[in-house]
């Protein structure tokens, strides 16, 4: 019996575009010089991501599937720094793990980059963030944008990320008003590729965001008020990722006020109804994922 390749099957699911994007992204400081990440710890990053996932696999007995563990492991390596290779290790054990470990009604609660960053920056003083390292110009928040607009129209997820930035955008702008501060400011502050970068690729999830729409225009807005209340209230440069961290804790409660059915890797992309075709093809069924994907 031949098995037949599917490019179809390839182009429904996020995750490769995810995987190639980072990619990329990740060459691109490589061959700039902008990353300060030695081929050793994001080898390291990667194994040990990989093989959580396959450990973890393997005691709930369900079928080994790479690829979350490798867009979990390109994204530590974007925004995640240490000094050694182990640190950066530890933080993908700790993503990984949390997919497995912290669930509730069939899904991880957490993102697990982004919980393994709020980990270990709180509870340790040997990794550290890297907003800086992506500079303030404006072309290359453009080409995040527009790679992260593709990406997460492909997961279903597009208004997420564009709630989420248009808050935070109206809050910073009503902020620069309020202060009589030039309006220059609160654009380069959204310049910032790491801004571009979580809200693209980090807080668009589609396995950890809500599934109604309602609910995710709640998470987003939510997220974005509190990651402006840390950063410039608090003055706590990692405001973004403990916002994701509290509105991923509440997002079951949003989720029981908007229910929906969950998302699954591969489902086809449901156009607005105003691009709806008169007699569209529904797409055939995917299969469940596994349970900790």
């Amino acid at each position: 019996m031949r098995t037949r390749f599917s490019l179809s099957g390839l182009s429904r699911d996020p995750r490769h575009y995810q995987i190639a994007t980072l990619s990329g992204l990740l060459c691109f400081g490589w061959l700039t010089g902008a990353f300060e990440i030695g081929s050793h710890q994001f080898a390291a990053v990667v194994l040990a991501a990989c093989a959580t996932q396959a450990i973890g696999s393997f005691l709930i007995a369900t079928k080994v599937d790479l690829r979350s563990a490798i867009v979990t492991a390109l994204s530590l390596s974007l925004l995640l720094r240490a000094d050694a290779a182990w640190p950066l290790a530890l933080a993908a054990i700790i993503a990984i793990g949390s997919k497995f470990s912290l669930r509730l009604y069939g899904k991880h609660i957490f993102n697990p980059a982004n919980f393994a960053i709020a980990a270990m920056v709180l509870a340790t003083d040997i990794v550290w963030t890297t907003p800086g390292q992506w500079g303030a110009a404006i072309w290359f928040a453009a080409l995040l944008a527009g790679a992260g607009m593709f990406v997460t129209y492909r997961a279903a997820r597009f208004d997420v990320p564009l709630i989420f930035l248009g808050v935070f955008a109206a809050i910073l702008f009503a902020r620069a008003l309020w202060l009589g501060d030039p309006l220059s400011i609160p654009v380069l502050r959204l310049q910032n590729g790491a801004l571009i970068l979580f809200a693209f690729f980090m807080i668009s999830d589609p396995k950890t965001t809500p599934d109604g729409s309602i609910a995710r225009a709640a998470f987003a807005t939510g997220a974005a008020i509190i990651a402006y209340v840390l950063m410039w209230h608090f003055f706590i440069a990692d405001g973004l990722f403990y916002a994701l961290i509290i509105m991923c804790a509440v997002r079951p409660l949003l989720e029981w006020a908007d229910p929906a059915p969950h998302y699954r890797w591969g489902d086809p992309v449901r156009a607005p109804p105003f691009l709806k075709r008169l007699k569209a093809r529904r797409a055939p069924a995917q299969p469940h994922p596994a349970p900790a994907e």
